[in-house]
């Protein structure tokens, strides 16, 4: 069973969910380890028995086969915890397996999240709430295997001496009840724990990846020194929800000790005065003495329950979260209608932005702002909700086009790219088996010298992010796989900015070359005057508005404000 997106999910649903689809294993566990706890609550009753009949009486034949009770009882109590164990061990790490990948495919879902949490906060989530979401089935087996353990020592006591009996039926429910009432305390404190570990998470991840970028500026004191104040805060709530697990704790043994007293100075009373016999007192005692196991069991339980519905919550923040980009199902483009067209579009610094990208066109946008920049590369990637206006592609509204038809249609190719472990061809070729065209966009992202100067070339094996790369370098090989693709329309942002003059300019040429066909057409951000050069025509957009459009050279000699920016 799966969620869809945008559902309204809760902590509940997603615990219920999760013994639903392991029932079978659950309900096996649950039924061996309560076999467990009833053979275990047996064990005093039995030598309860073995006092009565073959110790008190010197008899030979009681005496073996109170020792062949044992010996089954032992046998039973022993495999039966180690088959339910199992089954309830195979169902959380199922359960963890399944909601990782359910997790890892929304937060790769093309048509993106609206979350708002940065990649460590989903990385924690993935990880640790996943696996402690996934311990609900623990507690059920656990619990339940407890409560018919409480069930079997109530019924003992009870044919033993009726009012011994009626105590205990009475005194663990008042237990169970006190233990239950910090679980709500407990709950709010985990998930804040939670939430804690997943913010630190996230801003070591972030600090790590800009660590050179830090340095260069000297900036490595201010952000160890705002790690360490996340990481202070994430310890305070870690001890938080410690405290108030060891209070429970503590609650749980010192009321069952009490429960245990009071049951074992009743029994010796009552033995005193001949009401019952030495076995029968033994199998009290004995029983009231293992009556603290399975209440301590329940109150252990009812942290994991705590913790179980903390970590679904988070879980269901992001497995119900709302889809950025909302998609039809629309599965060509109209031939006769430009590639790429923005109309009367507003958002963020946007206002009222008219943008047409024609097939075979390069088309130059130059934004005084970068913030408009990132607005207009966020209306084009589909990851402007509310944006006012309509985008289209191909003449239909990206809401009518379907999520692998946009994607095959549409590629936007950051400056900041991104290379993933594994060799530099898989990295170009990105899942493709066509490698016909690789020398030669290679060639015209000007990248060539990149693959010759590493071992082994194209079978080079990368580092994660690329990081033994230079920026020039990630960015020229993240520019070779965009052409590769040769996707309809290709949206490049600022693609030369870690290059010299040299290679910027031979970059331009190749892109120019590659992309100026009548089938395909290319958006390029960037205030490169290499690139603004080779651009069929420039579009400037200034206060979120579009100022001036024409030709690079026009524009520069016109536009003295053009000029300077491009040139400074």
């Amino acid at each position: 069973m799966t969620f869809d997106l945008g559902e309204d999910l809760t902590a509940g649903r997603m615990l219920r969910r999760s013994v639903r689809r392991h029932r079978g294993r659950v309900t096996l566990g649950v039924l061996v380890l309560s076999l467990h706890q009833a053979t275990e609550a047996a064990v005093p009753v039995a030598i309860g028995i073995f006092v009565d009949r073959a110790v008190s009486t010197g008899k030979l034949e009681p005496l073996l086969w109170c020792v062949l009770m044992m010996v089954a009882l032992f046998a039973v109590l022993s495999n039966a915890w180690k088959t339910g164990a199992r089954q309830v061990v195979r169902s959380i790490e199922h359960e963890t397996h399944l909601v990782r990948l359910e997790i890892a495919r929304r937060v790769l879902d093309p048509r993106g999240h609206q979350t708002g949490l940065r990649a460590g906060e989903l990385l924690s989530i993935a990880t640790s709430d996943a696996e402690k979401a996934s311990l609900i089935m623990r507690a059920v087996a656990m619990g339940v295997s407890a409560s018919t353990a409480l069930a079997v020592s109530s019924v003992a006591l009870l044919m033993v001496d009726v009012p011994l009996g009626v105590g205990v039926l009475i005194g663990v429910p008042l237990l169970v009840l006190g233990i239950q009432a910090l679980s709500p305390l407990l709950t709010r404190r985990t998930s804040t724990q939670q939430e804690a570990i997943a913010s630190t998470t996230a801003l070591a991840t972030d600090l790590v990846n800009g660590l050179r970028a830090l340095r260069g500026i000297g900036a490595q004191h201010n952000a160890a020194e705002r790690y360490r104040r996340s990481s202070q805060a994430t310890l305070q709530a870690t001890l938080r929800a410690a405290s108030t697990n060891g209070l429970q704790d503590g609650v749980t043994t010192a009321l069952s000790g009490l429960l245990l007293a009071a049951v074992a100075g009743v029994a010796g009373w009552f033995a005193l005065n001949g009401r019952i016999s030495v076995g029968e007192l033994i199998t009290v005692v004995g029983l009231a003495q293992f009556v603290a196991e399975p209440v301590g069991t329940l109150g252990y339980c009812s942290q994991v329950a705590a913790m179980a519905k903390a970590s679904a919550g988070r879980l269901a923040s992001v497995l119900g979260s709302p889809a950025l980009i909302t998609t039809g199902s629309a599965t060509a483009l109209d031939p006769a209608k430009p590639l790429l067209a923005l109309d009367n579009v507003t958002y963020k610094t946007l206002s009222a932005v008219d943008l047409t990208l024609q097939r075979g066109e390069l088309v130059g946008v130059l934004c005084y702002d970068p913030r408009d920049a990132d607005a207009l590369l966020a209306v084009v990637s589909g990851r402007a909700p509310g944006h006012e206006g309509v985008m289209s592609v191909g003449g239909l509204a990206m809401e009518e086009l379907d999520i692998d038809l946009l994607r095959r249609s549409v590629l936007i190719e950051q400056h900041d790219t991104d290379l993933f472990e594994g060799t530099l061809r898989g990295n170009l070729l990105a899942g493709s088996d066509d490698s016909s065209r690789l020398d030669s966009a290679v060639a015209a992202a000007a990248a060539t010298d990149v693959i010759d100067g590493l071992p082994g070339g194209l079978d080079h094996l990368m580092a994660d992010r690329g990081r033994t790369l230079s920026g020039g370098q990630r960015q020229r090989l993240g520019l070779a796989r965009a052409l590769l693709a040769e996707p309809p329309v290709l949206v490049l942002h600022d693609p030369s900015t870690a290059v010299d003059a040299v290679t910027e300019e031979i970059l331009a040429e190749g892109l120019a070359e590659v992309r100026g066909v009548p089938e395909l057409a290319t958006l390029v951000l960037t205030s490169s005057p290499a690139l603004l050069g080779k651009m069929h025509r420039v579009v400037v957009i200034a206060d979120g508005a579009v100022v001036a459009e024409g030709l690079h050279a026009e524009l520069a000699a016109a536009d003295s404000i053009y000029a300077e920016v491009v040139l400074r």
